[in-house]
């Protein structure tokens, strides 16, 4: 079934290359729980396949100055690059392991952001740190790859602060044994934050598989999503003054929809101007007010990683599994 659908996945990805589209094919439905998800994705808004055939996309981030679209595809080990003028290439390759030898199967980028010197700023599993690098001609520095001296497991996804600093989980998932890796060197899968001065501090190390965060829009909450299937929760984190993370409280539950079968767990993450959560998680994208009520989702059908946005701030771009994907909404990212 998998083989079968990266084949036909693989030549759209090969005409999509070649030549950018004016329509694409669309996937999936809209389930709303709410009608006031409607003030958030029109009725009749399409879930539209840009490419496809990855074997695992994740992390897309929007150029606001280059006007198009970075994501990674992780057991590929590379970034690619998308826009609707240009259609799909390849950014960058190797992304997230520059060894000898191979790494295990998802050696490459994960979590994306550019941050605000206008660098690309990478999540590296077989690197196993958060790096920097900016958009043209010149190569990668390492923002931290360590915590007091032990490497991390596999920085998965990163956010910036508005003071400069960044907040990045650390779960296994990226290690060739997963949680059972001889090479591991920390116990626990941490959040972390890297200061202005270099300095890694660990703001928490309690939860069993953090993965996607985001800050609400005044940057006093910060949202982390956990890919547990015991436990698949979304928890907001007050951010104390100095940056540090307050006691947690668990925001939004999943792990009934994972027990109904739903693909996919608690994953990306983003935030849009009125402090809503667009969460993928368990059948999609999940739509999530800052009271914690869930809205709607955006089914794709696929175990879904991450979500961005894009163009003018209204466009959620998606990935899932095999396929990137971009919905129209009514609303718009925080930030933008």
């Amino acid at each position: 079934m998998k083989i079968s659908k990266l084949l036909v996945g693989s030549l759209l990805m090969y005409a999509s290359a070649v030549v950018a589209q004016s329509s694409y094919p669309t996937i999936g439905k809209i389930v709303r729980n709410d009608p006031q998800l409607d003030e958030l994705v029109a009725p009749d808004a399409k879930i539209e396949v840009l490419a496809s055939g990855f074997t695992w996309s994740e992390g897309p981030v929007w150029s606001k100055q280059g006007s198009y679209l970075l994501f990674s595809d992780v057991p590929q080990n590379t970034v690619f690059k998308w826009s609707t003028k240009e259609g799909l290439s390849t950014f960058l390759k190797p992304s997230g392991f520059t060894g000898a030898g191979t790494y295990g199967d998802e050696p490459g980028s994960n979590g994306l952001i550019i941050d605000r010197q206008g660098r690309l700023v990478s999540a590296e599993h077989g690197d196993r740190r958060i790096s920097a690098m900016p958009l043209t001609d010149a190569g990668k520095r390492t923002l931290a790859d360590n915590f007091q001296g032990k490497r991390f497991n596999s920085p998965n996804d990163v956010v910036q602060h508005s003071s400069g600093t960044y907040y990045f989980t650390d779960p296994p998932y990226g290690m060739p044994k997963k949680q059972n890796d001889p090479t591991r060197e920390i116990d626990w899968f941490g959040v972390y934050r890297i200061g202005k001065d270099g300095v890694v501090s660990l703001l928490t190390k309690e939860m069993t598989r953090p993965n996607g965060l985001a800050f609400s829009p005044d940057e006093k909450i910060l949202y982390v999503a956990q890919s547990d299937p015991e436990r698949a929760i979304i928890i907001a984190f007050p951010v104390n003054a100095d940056g540090s993370l307050a006691q947690g409280k668990v925001l939004f539950d999943a792990t009934s929809m994972v027990k109904q079968g739903l693909p996919g767990l608690p994953d990306g993450l983003k935030v849009d101007a009125k402090g809503n959560l667009w969460c993928t998680g368990p059948g999609g994208v999940l739509i999530i007010t800052p009271a914690g009520k869930l809205l709607g989702r955006i089914e794709t059908g696929e175990a879904t990683a991450n979500c961005n946005w894009g163009d003018d701030g209204s466009t959620l771009y998606i990935t899932a599994d095999m396929y990137l994907c971009r919905i129209r909404t009514k609303a718009k990212g925080a930030g933008w």
